[in-house]
């Protein structure tokens, strides 16, 4: 009667019938733990059964790669320790356990335990739940889940994603006012053996630009300038910096995405020093960085086509390692706008100058950086506003530039959007004054397809040409939000709450038939954290574009709680992460074309017990919009 009685008050026992109960009772087995045992070790001990804690306790923690332990956990009495493990682990200790003084605990055995899963889904759900809830958290999921793959064609040293710029060795800044004749700088070069110079505003103290033994090349000797005149009538600008505290891989994108060869490296407004493109490389060995370098040295469109075919090797391999899927989906959208760039700089070479200044900008999953191996073009073109007399003829021209770049993008890889978001639709390639109006007519004229329109146009993001024209639209947009939107924003979260998580009521994953397969559309069970997340930051006019950067933008407002930005950070990129690798083994194993498509019964047990927790906090997250929006919806 004792050990019933106990196990009536231990989770989820607690939740069999009465009968099956007394028979759990009767199959117990008392242990008895001396002070300080260690009873099971991290991810080596085989658990024969689970426990369940009468008296004394566990303290449970991991051991990390430097053998520190984490994550501390105690368990008391009428708690149990082994459910998940058994279930989802392959029998071995998730955590190392240590008995306290006094422990005392009722062991069953995993023949019975399954068998319990097996007959009453309640019960096993408590684990499953648990452990899926668990792994929305980052720190946990990564020492559950180390990734060490060996290193294989395109993966550089695990530092390439660890290592911070602090660590890296860099040169000193070297720089001179810019009224410093060139001759003079040249000597100066020559004498500290350095091949950039850095050059002072007039004010002595702020870099505004810097010299290269190419600069000096190019626009001094090849172009017969004075060498007499003042350095900074050559210099080259902008300059660009990096924190220390940033990671290596995040400058070298950087370096990429502004064609940057030389990167200055700061810290509380000092520069700690600099370093060059070509040095940050050189000590990468085998990186996707130095396949991008390889794209941007690419002379046809043909080497840009088999370029792009290797990437789903790069994905799978990075993914394979452990890299976090937010670093693959920034390689995956470097790798594309490095492609793009040479189109449009060949365009420009065969067209000849723009007629005006103008900015090609990308839309969509581009736009936020979050692009996967399935893929389309969404672009568009803004350009200044000329007068009435070359109106027709700036026009004329860049309608012609968006349809070669556009279908030399389609030859490469990239597809015709479908929904025509494309600067080759002449809709998009337009004036500044007719942008403005296009936003302003979407935030007025408020219906469900100028949403849609607005969701995507919002989502834009800076590729080639002057920047300031794309400042000078969101400056615009910033004022225009500041109006009321009350039915703007109605239709915007009514259309976020369209999909509802594929979530049965009895806690099944809801698939539909595609050929053969009953299957998920990962796509769109990713919408709705990227639609919510949209509506928040045009609520409170934060203008980043990438999801993971709004949603921390949005916690830095207090808008999410730490724990709500942690859950939908984790479970935006483990389901980006999911859909990477799974287009990825389709193109390189399948040799097929890519698709959003998933059958959850290819997902281990734990995959499927994650994937169901992580419906579970999109259905809270739009519940979270409900209330926000009440008023409105």
């Amino acid at each position: 009667m004792e050990r019933l009685a106990f196990l009536r008050t231990v989770a989820p026992f607690n939740l069999l019938p009465p009968e099956v109960q007394e028979e759990v009772a009767s199959l117990l087995v008392e242990v008895i733990h001396p002070r300080e045992t260690i009873i099971y070790r991290q991810g080596e001990s085989k658990l024969r059964g689970v426990d369940l804690i009468v008296s004394g306790a566990y303290d449970t923690f991991f051991f990390d790669a430097q053998q520190q332990q984490r994550l501390p956990e105690v368990y008391g009495p009428s708690e149990c320790y082994g459910g998940v493990s058994v279930l989802l682990n392959k029998k071995r200790s998730l955590r190392t356990v240590r008995a306290r003084a006094g422990t005392r605990v009722y062991f069953l055995h995993r023949h019975d335990f399954r068998g319990l899963c097996l007959g009453y889904e309640a019960f096993f759900h408590y684990f499953t739940s648990r452990y899926g809830r668990l792994m929305l958290d980052p720190e946990y999921a990564d020492l559950v889940q180390p990734g060490p793959q060996a290193p294989q064609n395109f993966i550089a040293a695990d530092e390439l994603y660890s290592r911070r710029m602090e660590a890296v060795e860099l040169r000193p800044v070297l720089a001179c006012p810019g009224h410093t004749p060139t001759h003079e700088v040249a000597r100066l070069m020559a004498r500290a053996r350095t091949s950039c110079y850095f050059v002072l505003g007039d004010d002595e103290r702020t870099i505004v630009g810097y010299v290269t033994d190419i600069t000096l090349r190019d626009k001094v000797v090849a172009g017969l300038g004075d060498a007499r005149l003042p350095i900074a009538t050559y210099l080259d600008a902008p300059t660009r910096e990096v924190s220390a505290d940033s990671f290596v891989y995040e400058a070298l994108l950087l370096m990429f995405r502004t064609k940057t060869r030389y990167l200055l490296v700061a810290r509380g407004g000092e520069y700690l020093g600099f370093i060059s493109r070509n040095k940050l490389l050189a000590e990468q060995a085998q990186s996707p960085f130095l396949f991008i370098q390889g794209v941007r040295q690419a002379v046809s469109g043909r080497e840009l086509k088999l370029r792009w075919q290797k990437v789903p090797d790069i994905v799978f391999q990075l993914l394979d390692r452990g890299v976090k899927p937010e670093i693959v989906n920034q390689v995956i959208t470097t790798v594309a706008d490095t492609i793009a760039l040479k189109v449009i700089e060949t365009v420009i070479q065969e067209m000849g100058p723009p007629p005006a200044k103008f900015v090609f900008v990308v839309l969509g999953s581009e736009g936020r950086q979050e692009q996967t191996l399935l893929t389309d073009q969404d672009n568009a073109i803004i350009y200044e506003d000329k007068a009435n007399e070359h109106r027709e003829e700036v026009r004329a021209y860049f309608l012609a530039f968006a349809e070669q770049v556009s279908d030399r993008l389609d030859g490469i890889g990239f597809s015709f959007c479908d929904g025509g978001l494309m600067a080759k639709n002449p809709k998009w390639t337009h004036s500044l004054s007719h942008w403005k109006r296009n936003y302003q007519g979407w935030l007025r004229e408020s219906n469900p397809e100028n949403v849609m329109r607005f969701a995507a146009f919002f989502d834009i993001r800076y590729l080639y040409g002057e920047a300031d024209i794309l400042d000078e639209l969101r400056d615009f947009l910033d004022a225009e939000l500041q109006k009321p939107l009350d039915r703007f924003l109605h239709f915007m979260a009514t259309n976020a709450l369209q999909y509802q998580p594929p979530l049965t009521f009895f806690n099944n994953i809801r698939t539909f038939a595609v050929g053969d397969q009953q299957v998920i559309n990962l796509k769109r069970v990713m919408s709705p954290i990227v639609d919510l997340v949209r509506v928040f930051a045009l609520k409170n006019r934060v203008f980043a574009t990438n999801t993971g950067q709004r949603l921390g933008a949005l916690r830095q407002l207090d808008v999410f709680s730490e724990k709500e930005y942690q859950e939908l950070v984790q479970a935006y990129y483990y389901l980006m992460g999911m859909r990477l690798k799974k287009q990825a083994t389709q193109m390189m194993n399948a040799k097929q074309p890519p698709d959003n498509y998933l059958d959850p019964k290819t997902l281990t047990k734990v995959e499927r017990v994650t994937l169901k927790e992580i419906f579970k906090v999109i259905e809270d997250f739009q519940l979270k919009i409900k209330v926000n929006f009440a008023k409105m919806l």
